[in-house]
């Protein structure tokens, strides 16, 4: 399977940059309302988004998308800009080394979530590795 289409490159890749973008943020927020900054950051990935798709012929005319595929993924990006406002309000007030961590936790509820609404069955291995970034967070979070 070549590169381009091996999924877990690109999750991998999307690890990477996650993990940056903590760190660039946590700096980037100094002396900065969290609510202001998110907005800069959204801008600023909206005009790169848009940038790429028309470099790279993928432009359509999103009216044209069924309005199944409109109604979620509107819901998906209300649900992604609350998770960016809490992610940078929390940034702000902890440190990014919890904080980020803490917000992988929503990895779990994927999984909850994939089996609940989607139908998906996680292997024994699966819930063994879902089972410790649960643990993983409760010992982040849990003061002792």
């Amino acid at each position: 399977m070549s590169f381009s289409n091996n999924w877990l490159w690109w999750a991998l890749l999307s690890a990477g940059f996650a993990g940056g973008t903590a760190v660039l943020a946590k700096v980037g927020i100094q002396g900065v309302d969290s609510d202001l900054a998110t907005l800069v950051r959204t801008l600023i990935v909206a005009v790169l988004l848009a940038l790429f798709v028309g470099a790279t012929g993928k432009w359509a005319n999103p009216i044209t998308l069924a309005p199944r595929t409109l109604l979620f993924l509107a819901l998906s990006a209300l649900a992604t800009g609350a998770s960016w406002v809490c992610y940078f309000r929390a940034l702000q007030l902890g440190p990014a080394s919890l904080v980020a961590p803490v917000d992988k936790f929503s990895v779990v509820l994927v999984a909850l979530f994939a089996v609940s609404f989607l139908g998906e069955r996680p292997a024994p291995k699966e819930w063994l590795g879902i089972a410790l970034i649960t643990a993983g967070v409760l010992t982040l979070a849990i003061k002792v």
